[in-house]
């Protein structure tokens, strides 16, 4: 992932406006640590912090269509830009970077050619023939990006918030599959799937269909000019994608340059859950697997920093965030430039355990939308800010535009979780890939509960995290609570330790309403926690909070809140569940 900001009519074109523009892309330069890069066009800045992943020698930013009168600067990564590039034969490209053919597409088809993209991407273009930009973000928002509006009527884009709250009167988060146009003065969607509007899908399940459109979507993220390798937790999603990566690596141009054999990276505390499942996957993968340990400590005397990265006070973020902050600078060292990792898999299929107690198909569609277009202030927020803090980049093939549509057109009845059939969570994805014949994982793994991130590295690190907050935030200072932070108002010690720290980092309001906030339970949103009554006692993002569900779940005698931390050393059983085979 690069680093970019721009800072568009700004009316000051003079040195001391350009140093200081320097000086806040600076602020970026984590995400792009190989090169930097900056364009003026009168009061119209444009500058890049480069990560180089694909042709690493001539694509530095910003870019530029034949004369120099399109300007563009871009976070992400066109996975169909050889295609692109056979539609523009008309045009001659400067660079082989697969972010090349941005401006000439604007060139051939105006603002109108955003969907024509297949990738992750933000990116800001300016036109200097009349002065008009626009500015655009993924489908779902795996790249973050955030606009802001200063009092001189300028317009302010950055890749974090650290790149323009200082200098912005007010700002926001740029809304996933939009697109802002200067000459409209304001925000549309591109980005219109059929699932957006919520509707009930009625497309029969077809396994293989389902297992073809992963397929793909792995695949395509296998473009790379550096060497790279999967994050491999041991669950379901993360085991998936470095099974189809190790069986679909070789005879690629990937290894050609750095070998058929694929790297696996996996980190949590001593006897965690995901360490040993994780041991098991790349054993019968035959992956060069790379295990990294943390501790409870190491964990909490990050937390200052991984708040500055990831720009949240969200609890079950900051929590998931903290050991892939530390695993990706493990992998950076390694001389790694490029993961590919399975966040997005529980939002499509209901895989969190909370969705047990959908009360039925229509409900738990609805959720699953929901979950969706919630990502980019969750999931993807932690896996892009976490890894791009040590100059990391994550590609994640369940956000695939195609492979999301597929999946959000199956009829729900057939992701319903249906523990009287032997149906536990995300059964229709198990199901895509219980091959008896070219098995893609051991039974045991295909059919492993779900376990939260955050939960999978180890149980005591969210129980050390309660107990080393409770230290540390007084019972007079939570009665003060609503007083102190009247939006989002914190309601454990956990969440206002973590409130202090990013207040002190981001003071403003705007900052502060970046951050989502409402009632949840193992990662629900606020409406699925009506769906059982008993969890409105027991609100906690942890998945152990999904009471009679979860193997290793907390007791149900006391509210979460006001539990006392205790370890829990027992690694969860493994769900026994009988195959189905597919024939391909």
């Amino acid at each position: 992932m690069c680093g970019i900001l721009a800072v568009l009519g700004c009316s000051d074109d003079s040195q001391a406006k350009r140093v200081r523009v320097l000086e806040l892309s600076r602020r970026l330069k984590h995400r792009g640590p190989d090169w930097s890069g900056l364009y003026q066009h009168g009061d119209c800045y444009l500058a890049h912090q480069r990560l180089a992943i694909i042709d690493p020698a001539s694509g530095d930013q910003p870019l530029f269509n034949e004369d120099k009168s399109v300007v563009v600067t871009v976070n992400g990564e066109i996975y169909n830009h050889e295609e692109l590039r056979k539609k523009l034969a008309n045009h001659k490209f400067r660079t082989g970077s697969d972010c090349d053919v941005i401006a000439h597409l604007y060139e051939e088809y105006g603002e109108d050619f955003v969907d024509m993209l297949d990738g992750i991407f933000s990116f800001v273009l300016l036109d200097t023939r009349d002065n008009s930009f626009i500015v655009a973000r993924d489908a779902i928002g795996v790249t973050s990006l955030y606009i802001g509006w200063g009092l001189d009527g300028s317009v302010w884009i950055s890749s974090e918030l650290k790149g323009l709250n200082d200098d912005c009167e007010h700002f926001e988060s740029f809304p996933p599959g939009h697109l802002y146009s200067s000459k409209s003065g304001g925000f549309r969607r591109w980005y219109n799937p059929p699932w957006f509007s919520e509707a009930i899908p009625s497309v029969p399940y077809d396994p293989l269909v389902l297992r073809r459109a992963f397929e793909n979507a792995v695949t395509k993220r296998l473009m790379t000019d550096v060497p790279f390798g999967v994050l491999l937790s041991g669950g379901l999603d993360s085991s998936l994608v470095a099974s189809i990566t190790a069986r679909y690596l070789a005879g690629t141009k990937a290894a050609k340059h750095w070998g058929a054999q694929l790297h696996s990276f996996c980190v949590g505390l001593e006897g965690s859950p995901d360490l040993k499942a994780a041991r098991e996957v790349a054993d019968y993968l035959g992956t060069v697997h790379h295990e990294f340990h943390f501790t409870v400590q190491d964990g909490i005397d990050a937390i200052e920093d991984v708040i500055y990265h990831i720009e949240t006070y969200d609890v079950t973020t900051i929590r998931a965030s903290t050991p892939m902050f530390l695993m990706s600078r493990k992998i950076k060292s390694l001389g790694v430039k490029m993961v590919i990792s399975g966040e997005g898999s529980d939002e499509i299929f209901g895989g969190y355990l909370y969705f047990h107690k959908a009360p039925n198909k229509d409900e738990f569609h609805r959720e699953t939308c929901r979950k969706i277009k919630a990502l980019h202030q969750y999931d993807c927020l932690r896996a892009n800010k976490a890894t791009s803090a040590w100059g990391l980049e994550a590609r994640v093939p369940f956000l695939d535009k195609e492979f999301i549509n597929v999946a959000m057109s199956i009829d729900p009845e057939a992701k319903m979780i249906k523990n009287d059939e032997g149906r536990i969570e995300k059964w229709v994805l198990r199901r895509a890939f219980d091959d008896e014949e070219h098995p893609y994982l051991p039974k045991h793994i295909l059919y492993r509960q779900k376990e939260q991130f955050s939960d999978g590295v180890g149980y005591s690190w969210i129980d050390g995290l309660k107990a080393h907050t409770a230290r540390h935030v007084t019972d007079k200072m939570m009665s003060n609570a609503s007083f102190i932070f009247p939006h989002n108002t914190p309601t454990t010690k956990e969440a206002y330790y973590y409130r202090m720290i990013f207040e002190r980092f981001f003071p403003q309001n705007s900052a502060r309403l970046t951050v989502p906030g409402g009632a949840s339970v193992a990662c629900s949103t606020a409406k699925a926690v009506e769906w059982d009554t008993a969890w409105k006692y027991n609100l906690d993002p942890s998945g152990r909070a999904a009471l009679g569900v979860h193997l290793s779940a907390y007791d149900a005698e006391t509210p979460l809140s006001n539990k006392p931390s205790k370890v829990i050393d027992g690694i969860p059983r493994m769900m026994a569940f009988p195959g189905v085979a597919i024939q391909s």
